[in-house]
């Protein structure tokens, strides 16, 4: 997808997937396990979940791509089958959307800060990047998401890093408390006017945190930007049952309620984060009349 093509489909309110890692921890994924390498041994389940969020109304959805760079495969002694994992996986997402939806290259955060961990540079980061985004371009995605992202510098590598292997549109959301604050420093408002400059297309704030407590957040970063603004926050936050789990309490019809008023306040690209389901976004879809 052109940037041009970009623009068009964001004239109007644009529906993103909900959760990939909650849900396929509830159909059967043990904690602490890589996630990508998981998902190519179980193609049914993600290729099920995928298309449930297209016949929900999602309009993009991410390929399950989301820790397959180098320094998180490189943990799990997968680093060799870094090409592999990420062609496949678009493959599955590609499956997945048919001709109904689009597909977006994710990444995200390595964990650390560029700069504040002597081992980690800028240009570790813009490295790392580079060679996940030239491969998830040419596996053939339309878009590259770098989401749940923790510092404006990393995140800034990975834009710069995408501007150098391909013409792709690049969205950025961050994770955030609820003020807005970013865990890396600094916060959502003045990630967005950075990114905004570097050439981002798309900018906002993903996880963390329920849609009842980004109202402010999104309003003031749509204050600020002139690119259209995401919200893909969680079901609210959870509780820890007796077994250590999260549990999510917020329901589908009130998650839609709430993100109803997000694009009141200056939303444009909407979607779940953990502890939705395509039922989240089905019901998101009804209430905005996108269905």
């Amino acid at each position: 997808m052109t940037k041009e093509a970009f623009q068009k489909l964001t004239s109007r309110l644009v529906l993103l997937d909900g959760a990939t890692g909650s849900n396929l921890m509830a159909a059967g994924m043990p904690r602490g396990v890589c996630t990508e390498a998981w998902i190519l041994d179980h193609k049914e389940i993600i290729t099920s979940l995928q298309k449930a969020y297209v016949e929900a109304g999602s309009q993009i959805i991410y390929a399950p791509t989301f820790g397959g760079n180098r320094m998180n495969l490189r943990m799990h002694g997968l680093e060799k089958d870094l090409e592999n994992i990420n062609r496949t996986l678009v493959s599955y997402a590609r499956e997945a959307a048919g001709d109904k939806a689009l597909v977006a290259g994710d990444i995200t955060t390595s964990g650390k800060i560029p700069e504040a961990d002597p081992a980690y540079t800028y240009m570790d980061a813009f490295e790392m990047y580079q060679e996940q985004i030239g491969i998830l371009w040419d596996a053939g995605v339309d878009c590259i998401v770098a989401e749940t992202m923790i510092s404006i510098e990393e995140t800034l590598a990975a834009v710069d890093a995408a501007s150098t292997v391909c013409s792709l549109p690049v969205l950025c959301s961050m994770t955030i408390e609820s003020d807005g604050t970013i865990f890396g420093g600094g916060n959502a408002i003045e990630a967005a006017a950075a990114l905004e400059s570097a050439g981002a297309c798309a900018v906002g704030v993903n996880c963390s945190v329920g849609p009842d407590q980004l109202v402010s957040v999104i309003r003031n970063i749509k204050e600020n930007v002139s690119i259209p603004v995401i919200a893909k926050p969680n079901a609210g936050i959870p509780v820890i049952d007796d077994q250590g789990n999260a549990v999510y309490t917020m329901n589908a019809a009130d998650f839609a309620r709430h993100m109803k008023v997000l694009t009141e306040n200056g939303a444009g690209i909407i979607g779940g984060c953990c502890g939705t389901t395509p039922e989240y976004i089905r019901e998101t879809a009804c209430i905005l009349g996108l269905r």
